[in-house]
């Protein structure tokens, strides 16, 4: 049968280069599930992989959007499903280890893809199927956007508390983009989000092998840190000049670019714009891995474990 690798785990711990080591040794491609990696000239501040990393390996959903691009979890999982339709289609058959081949009368073993990122409702959308929710109209979004600007998150989620109480009992009330959704949902279909949220489990033609990847707290903590001093080293602050007249997009409402933003607008010293990075993808870190923690299907690894999660990875049910 068919199977599905799926290398997932927060930010910062290192998906990119195992990824990608595992990729080669398996001479397969990697499906990127990190949402904002998606889009073009956000390359620093997402931390999307280089060139030279990325050098003999095909990486599918890097900056493959416009900052200004509508996209959704539910258009993620149809194109990654017809992706991998054909990709299966041309690897059945062939051995999981490239060095392993199989001998004539084992049966064929069936094709084999990777997916790796953080982006956990991406990552459930293929796995599991997503909510049947309808694409939201541009004079909605529209709508929306200036209702935000002028009321304010507030008073937004106040509305959505008596449009939706279901969803305002388990939504993040600071995260701007999924309580706008859901009242774009509520306005243009005259039915709360919560109600397109309930479709069962979708059936999926292959298995899936997850591995999530784990890093002592502090050991963590100290990587996001240092990654944040490189990002600033290699030119975040230029990166976000250039994208700053599109601070509006919901594609730049993301860690990083939001303090620079605010460090531009004279709201913050740069220094405490880089302390706030740093905090903020902290607490982004600990939200994925209390989301991934729920899923009792992930084998946890420290990344360093290459060997171990290699064999995992490959072994036979």
């Amino acid at each position: 049968m068919d199977t599905l690798i799926v290398i997932e785990g927060p930010t910062a711990v290192g998906k990119t280069q195992l990824s990608i080591l595992m990729a080669k040794r398996l001479g397969i491609d990697i499906i990127n599930a990190d949402s904002r990696q998606m889009f073009r000239g956000m390359t620093i501040g997402t931390a999307a992989p280089n060139e030279e990393e990325m050098m003999g390996v095909k990486h599918h959903f890097i900056g493959s959007l416009d900052i200004g691009d509508y996209y959704s979890a539910a258009m993620f999982e149809a194109d990654v499903m017809k992706l991998l339709e054909s990709w299966f289609a041309r690897t059945r058959g062939r051995a999981p280890d490239p060095r392993r081949g199989s001998s004539p009368e084992e049966p064929a073993p069936g094709g084999i893809a990777l997916m790796s990122g953080g982006s956990m409702m991406y990552i459930d959308a293929v796995l599991k199927g997503i909510d049947d929710i309808p694409t939201i109209t541009g004079a909605t979004r529209g709508w929306m956007r200036e209702r935000l600007e002028r009321e304010g998150l507030e008073k937004l989620v106040e509305e959505l508390r008596a449009m939706d109480p279901d969803y305002y009992d388990i939504v993040d009330k600071r995260n701007t983009r999924r309580v706008v959704h859901a009242l774009e949902i509520c306005h243009q279909t005259g039915r709360t989000y919560t109600s397109f949220r309930l479709r069962a489990q979708a059936p999926r033609p292959f298995k899936t092998r997850k591995v999530g990847l784990i890093r002592p707290r502090e050991e963590l903590y100290e990587r996001i840190n240092r990654r944040v001093d490189i990002m600033m080293a290699e030119g975040l602050e230029e990166e976000a000049k250039t994208l700053l007249p599109f601070s509006h997009l919901n594609s730049l409402n993301t860690v990083g670019y939001k303090e620079m933003f605010a460090y531009m607008r004279g709201e913050w010293s740069r220094e405490e714009a880089i302390e706030r990075i740093k905090g903020n993808t902290r607490r982004y870190a600990r939200k994925q891995l209390t989301w991934m923690k729920r899923d009792e299907e992930v084998r946890w690894f420290h990344p360093d474990d290459k060997e171990a999660i290699y064999n995992y990875i490959t072994q036979d049910d």
